[in-house]
């Protein structure tokens, strides 16, 4: 087994066009050490099925990678509850095929999972890594089966949950409240869910930290989310208040805006343990959403 991450070793990265991609992409340059995949080929990406084990491993030996960096996710989490054989493949079985795959090569595997492994049931304090999960819906069970197929494969690497995320790229709350903003003069957002919202930028920054140690780890589980508290509400007032959009935001409960899919009410993320290990730096989440708007063309 390899003691350290060695300055050299190349990283294969899923979903490299996605929100936490494209940002993961931009802070690190031209990085030579990066392989960006995702499922259709780009611009310095390469068309890589994550579903397809076999063409992964030969991916990574063409490569020479040793380090499987999973972005690559279904996130319909509405869509997943009709879509569960490919929420399930996508998910669940292909990172458990990568953890099979980095395990017998002795490669690393870092893999991103989600607060929606809890149930919400807590109402005081933050979720630790170790307390019970009891995913609500679909999507929360497919990432929650790839956390315990990961653990009990148990390559080296982490799985990093987190919440709420957002960018300046792709489809997220914080785009939509704009596009809403702009067109309506009043919304209403619920306001008896309560987190912490999550700048992919931040997490982009803390997986670049992270990596070089996380070879040292068997499958161990951290959380990462900016600091901070706030209901969907409060995220959408702020978003209408420093973009100057004149878009009143309305609280409503849950109940008037019912969804396929079922959402923790509470799940805030104790991020003490993943400080602790890594150094990495957890932001306010209203500091790091000012940075986010400053980047959009309103």
């Amino acid at each position: 087994m390899r003691k350290q991450f060695l300055a050299m070793e190349r990283i294969l990265v899923t979903g490299a066009s996605g929100q936490l991609g494209t940002e993961l992409r931009l802070l690190a340059g031209g990085d030579s050490r990066f392989v960006w995949t995702d499922a259709v080929e780009g611009d310095g990406i390469l068309p890589l099925d994550i579903c397809d084990a076999d063409a992964l491993e030969q991916l990574c030996l063409r490569c020479d990678v040793h380090t499987i960096l999973n972005l690559a996710a279904y996130t319909n989490v509405d869509g997943a509850e009709n879509d569960v054989a490919r929420c399930i493949a996508i998910n669940t079985e292909a990172p458990k095929q990568m953890a099979r795959i980095a395990r017998s090569h002795d490669w690393s595997l870092v893999q991103i999972s989600t607060d929606y492994v809890f149930d919400g049931n807590r109402r005081r304090g933050a979720y630790r890594e170790s307390d019970p999960c009891r995913p609500l819906s679909v999507y929360g069970s497919s990432k929650r089966k790839a956390e315990l197929a990961i653990r009990r494969i148990a390559p080296r690497g982490v799985i990093i949950r987190t919440a709420w995320l957002y960018s300046p790229f792709g489809k997220n709350f914080v785009r939509t409240m704009l596009r809403l903003g702009g067109e309506r003069p009043e919304i209403g957002v619920v306001a008896d869910q309560t987190g912490t919202p999550t700048y992919a930028r931040d997490l982009a920054a803390a997986l670049l930290r992270i990596l070089p140690q996380a070879g040292l780890r068997h499958a161990e589980i951290y959380h990462y989310t900016d600091e901070g508290t706030c209901t969907w509400f409060d995220f959408a007032a702020a978003i209408m208040a420093y973009a100057s959009l004149p878009c009143k935001v309305r609280p409503i409960v849950t109940a008037e805006y019912p969804t396929p899919a079922r959402r923790p009410q509470y799940s805030l993320l104790d991020k003490s343990k993943i400080r602790n290990d890594f150094g990495v730096e957890t932001p306010w989440w209203s500091t790091s959403l000012r940075h986010c708007l400053s980047r959009i063309s309103l």
